[in-house]
């Protein structure tokens, strides 16, 4: 088991969720896609490693990580939500405006300090986040 899922596994039993085999394999196969998928696609890549997993299995596991905080949708204007796991506490991307390409930033321009001003300011108690910028990619501004 790799570290992610191991932190997956942690996060879940921490809030009384055990690691079942499905929600191993669709957590595996969200880390192991390396992009952001909607359900649907989701569900193909899933069945393509374990055709015994249910589209609803996929749906109510993807629906429980983000009700634990542990995935996030997010919006493109494609209509369809994609997914985003937040094992992390935060996710970043860059996303060109006019070929919709979506470059996954590992750094986290926040920071602690400024999550908590941010969460003083409002009252907040800041549990993640997501974070976009939009502009043109390199082959698009060429």
């Amino acid at each position: 088991m790799n570290k992610r899922v191991e932190i997956l596994t942690e996060l879940l039993a921490a809030e009384g969720y055990r690691l079942t085999a499905a929600r191993q394999v669709i957590a595996e196969t969200m880390i192991n896609s390396g992009g952001h998928y909607s359900a649907d696609e989701l569900v193909d890549l899933v069945h393509q490693r374990t055709p015994g997993v249910g589209r609803m299995t996929v749906y109510r596991t993807l629906d429980l990580f983000c009700k634990l905080g542990l995935a996030r949708p997010f919006y493109q204007g494609t209509g369809a939500a994609r997914y985003a796991l937040m094992d992390a506490g935060h996710h970043h991307h860059l996303v060109c405006s006019s070929c919709g390409q979506i470059i996954e930033v590992d750094d986290c321009f926040l920071g602690s300090i400024k999550a908590k001003r941010i969460a003083d300011r409002f009252n907040f108690e800041v549990q993640g986040h997501l974070l976009e910028f939009y502009g043109h990619c390199e082959k698009c501004r060429s």
